[in-house]
């Protein structure tokens, strides 16, 4: 390029004057006008105030900013920014349409923009205001709405009042942790709500405000809101039937559902054995029909007193086979049974140095009581065991033997399992009982089907596909962050980055699913394949190498502009997501 613009005749440039600033574009123009598309900039600057001491850029952009970087890298550390910025002034200053320096992204205002997001008063109206500009702009249908709760390992001190706390952990329980609690959308699992929480809460205490948040945000109320079996407490289900919405949940096994469930999985038996149960059908991955679970339903009353008022509605108990779910749970037992075994085993090793013995029956049978138990395989297992016993003559006292000698024996009793044996009649008669579920709701069955509870729930995973992008994508753990404020602050940046995801890839999907069509050359490896489903990681992973050159003079100013050529696939995308192709070209002017 420098060659076509250094002309020895015209002497117009002199080359060894020129200064060539080369920035790697690659998607971030995309996430940028797409977080513009959602308001987001606007929002976050309606509802943190400015102050006349500010630098000029504000609280929206430089969380759009800090956010399209965190997207792209996957990094959230504050110190990165900086560089950054330096590395991009010329593309992040176009797009942001004012000046962006290294200073408006230091450490310090990032402190600053993480303690304004950790406020609750501001998080909430932020909430509020993106969920309205979101369902609006992408219209998006609000009818179920999925909760769920994760934790997030981290490495921070543990204080008596901190978020970080030690609790029961779904990642690594030798870490303190926190606890976050989301709502998603369905059917695209765009997180709608996300509440951060010490470590060490239970589930239970955390639907009830989060759904609240929800209704209110929303304004709209006939909502399904569904989650695991801690968001079927008595008290949520009031608390949603009493404001107007409904729930569909599975059962926890506990408390009366643990000796009720046995009633109900024989009545289940019985029906199928007359083939009076529901038969529900789905299609897999594969485009296949499969049988996804057979089931009967019946009615009951139930009940709730709060604050001196009595709540009463009618129930649906849902009780469900699930032949994947009595897979699993059929793996599970014989894996259980399998280190029964090896731990019972090892309880009598060969006589050796260092091989403790038992000689104690009752301790033989208490360990052996104790390894069934923890293995929840007691009754399964046939164990034989036998009594050694080694008999030694030894002199009595010191010194050599002799024939006058008193002599004594002396007898060794040791333990040995001698066999183990599965029980396979009692394995066969537990097994029959597996793959059964019971779920409720108040939805009556002409509005949901029992067929369509099933598949409803069954979508389940899709608000486990936020805490996956926020533990893969985003890297969220470690947290690079030390204060309370500024992990609640990070973890809920990085909620609206899952939004920004989430956004991307559904609007693409259902472009896709309206034409009957897919992109081609998503994938390197071959070109030809047709992707119909492209996930969000996939749609901007084909923005990668997308160069900015820029030729300066020796004043600094610049000369030529020139953006590397975008493919008739990013062309396509950007389309596809109702975006302008100018958000790239725009940088040449």
């Amino acid at each position: 390029m420098i060659a076509n613009l250094v002309s020895e005749e015209q002497g117009v440039f002199d080359k060894d004057k020129l200064r060539i600033i080369t920035e790697r574009v690659d998607d971030i123009p995309l996430l940028i006008a797409q977080m513009t598309r959602m308001g987001l900039q606007k929002i976050i600057d309606r509802h943190i105030p400015h102050h006349g001491n500010q630098r000029s850029l504000s609280w929206g952009w430089t969380a759009v900013i800090w956010m399209a970087h965190i997207i792209t890298e996957g990094d959230h550390r504050k110190i990165s920014m900086s560089e950054y910025v330096q590395e991009m002034q010329h593309t992040l200053s176009f797009l942001a349409g004012q000046p962006v320096v290294p200073l408006d992204v230091s450490d310090d205002r990032l402190d600053h923009l993480l303690r304004h997001l950790s406020n609750h008063v501001y998080w909430s109206k932020i909430e509020a205001d993106l969920n309205q500009q979101t369902l609006e702009v992408f219209d998006l249908k609000t009818e179920i709405i999925r909760c769920d709760a994760t934790t997030v390992s981290a490495d921070q001190e543990v204080t008596e009042d901190g978020l970080v706390q030690f609790g029961h952990s779904k990642d690594n329980a030798n870490l303190p942790q926190i606890k976050l609690m989301s709502a998603a959308l369905d059917p695209l699992g765009m997180p709608l709500a996300s509440d951060v929480v010490s470590g060490e809460r239970a589930d239970d205490g955390l639907y009830i405000p989060l759904i609240a948040r929800i209704i209110e945000s929303l304004k709209k109320t006939g909502l399904l809101f569904s989650g695991d079996c801690k968001m079927s407490a008595l008290e949520t289900r009031a608390y949603l039937v009493s404001s107007g919405n409904h729930y569909l949940c599975p059962l926890p096994l506990t408390g009366k559902t643990a000796h009720e469930i046995t009633d109900w999985i024989d009545t289940g038996i019985a029906k199928e054995q007359e083939g009076d149960l529901v038969s529900v059908f789905r299609e897999n991955y594969k485009g296949e029909v499969i049988l996804a679970a057979k089931g009967y339903e019946f009615d009951r009353p139930q009940s709730f007193e709060k604050d001196g008022k009595e709540i009463e509605w009618n129930e649906r108990v849902l009780v469900v086979h699930s032949p994947a779910h009595a897979k699993q749970q059929t793996a599970g037992l014989e894996a259980r049974l399998e280190t029964a075994r090896k731990k019972i085993e090892a309880l009598t090793p060969p006589r050796g140095k260092g091989r403790r013995q038992i000689s104690d029956e009752a301790e033989l049978l208490a360990a052996i009581t104790k390894i069934l138990e923890n293995q929840r395989v007691k009754g399964l297992l046939n164990i034989q065991y036998e009594k050694e016993v080694e008999q030694k003559t030894k002199y009595v006292g010191r010194g050599r033997g002799s024939s006058n000698r008193k002599k004594v024996i002396v007898e060794t009793i040791r333990y040995q399992i001698t066999s183990i044996e599965k029980d396979q009649e009692a394995i066969t008669e537990q097994s029959a009982r597996f793959g059964w579920k019971a779920f409720v709701t108040e939805v009556t069955a002409d509005k949901m089907s029992l067929h369509d509870a099933i598949l409803s729930y069954r979508d389940e995973y899709r608000v486990e596909q936020i805490f996956g992008r926020l533990k893969s994508r985003l890297n969220i753990a470690p947290l690079f962050v030390r204060k309370d404020d500024q992990i609640e602050g990070l973890t809920y940046l990085l909620t609206l980055c899952v939004r920004v995801l989430t956004l991307i890839e559904f609007v693409v999907r259902r472009s896709l699913k309206e034409e009957k069509t897919g992109l081609a050359g998503m994938h390197p490896e071959n070109r030809k394949k047709i992707n119909d489903k492209p996930s969000a990681e996939r749609i901007l992973k084909a923005f990668s190498k997308i160069n900015l050159t820029i030729i300066l003079d020796q004043a600094g100013n610049v000369v030529v502009r020139s953006l590397k050529p975008l493919s008739d696939l990013q062309i396509e995308i950007i389309q596809r997501l109702n975006l302008d192709p100018l958000v790239y070209y725009g940088l040449e002017n």
